[in-house]
C-alpha cells in the first residue's frame, strides 16, 4: 500500500519506468524528501533541534567516515572501544605557488608600453592545494583508513587536530 500518489507522466519526480520517486531505496530509509545516509540505522533521523535519545552517545568529531565519542569508534565496518586504539595520518597533499597565466599575458602586454613595469605583474603568485590526507584508525583487531580530499592547507591542521583529540581521549 503506497502513501504517495503515482506521479502523471510530465509531472516533476516522474520516473521513465512508473515507479515514485525513492531512488531505489528500501521505504524505511525513505522520509519524504529527506534521505538517510547509506549504511545509518533506520529510525535513526531526527529533525534539528530534537535530542538524543537518553543513553546515547553523542559523536564529539568525525575525520572522514571515522566518528569518535567518549568511549567508541564509529566506522563503516563497525563500532569498537576507543581505549586502546593507534591513530595514523598520513599527509599526501601538496601546495605549489605558480604566477597565473593571466598576469603571464598581462606583463607581455604590458611591458611594450612601460618597459620594466610590466615585469612586476610576475610578482603575482597563486597558490593551489591538490592531494589528500589519509587517516587511519586500528584496535582491537580492527582497521580502517579513509582518505580525505584537500583544497587548502588549513584543512590539513584541521584535520591535524581532529585526530590529535581523538588519540587524547584514547
Amino acid at each position: 500500500m503506497n502513501q504517495y500518489p503515482d506521479p502523471g507522466p510530465g509531472e516533476p519526480w516522474h520516473q521513465p519506468d512508473g515507479q515514485t520517486p525513492g531512488w531505489g531505496l528500501p521505504p524505511e530509509q525513505h522520509h519524504g524528501g529527506v534521505i538517510e545516509p547509506y549504511g545509518a540505522p533506520t529510525g535513526g533521523y531526527q529533525p534539528m533541534g530534537q535530542q538524543p535519545p537518553p543513553g546515547a552517545e553523542v559523536p564529539l568529531g568525525t575525520v572522514g567516515e571515522i566518528a569518535f565519542s567518549q568511549s567508541t569508534v564509529i566506522t563503516p565496518i563497525g563500532r569498537f572501544p576507543i581505549r586502546g586504539t593507534v591513530w595514523t595520518v598520513n599527509d599526501m597533499s601538496r601546495t605549489e605557488r605558480t604566477t597565473p597565466t593571466w598576469a603571464v599575458v598581462v606583463a607581455i602586454l604590458v611591458f611594450w608600453w612601460t618597459c620594466l613595469l610590466g615585469l612586476l605583474f610576475l610578482l603575482v603568485k597563486e597558490q593551489k592545494t591538490t592531494g589528500h590526507v589519509q587517516v587511519s584508525v586500528q584496535g582491537h583487531d580492527k582497521h580502517y583508513t579513509t582518505s580525505i580530499l584537500v583544497t587548502h592547507p588549513a584543512v590539513v591542521g584541521q584535520i591535524h587536530q581532529q585526530v590529535n583529540y581523538a588519540r587524547n581521549l584514547a
